[in-house]
């Protein structure tokens, strides 16, 4: 069972990155309350950087960017993958 919760390439990650690609693509104005707006944040920080820095700030905004996402795709996939592998536990 164990084999269920380790993240690798198979049939649950292409359905997690399907439903992704899919349904989680329509956003609710619920869902929109709590988006992060991270191109609009970056923009208002490099407003106020000086301009020797800027490109310096945006490489680093872009890599905190890069992080955050992969953290969620991460988290999503454990989270699905484990919610997948206590049901086949209940049914076994």
């Amino acid at each position: 069972m164990n084999k269920l919760r380790e993240i690798k390439d198979d049939l649950l990650k292409e359905w997690i990155e399907f439903r992704v690609e899919t349904a989680f693509c329509e956003v609710t104005p619920q869902d929109k309350k709590y988006c992060i707006y991270f191109d609009e944040i970056a923009e208002k920080i490099l407003k106020n950087v000086p301009e020797q820095n800027k490109k310096y700030v945006q490489k680093q905004l872009d890599q905190l960017d890069k992080n955050f996402m992969e953290y969620l795709d991460y988290w999503n996939e454990k989270y699905y993958r484990n919610g997948f592998a206590d049901i086949i536990e209940l049914l076994s």
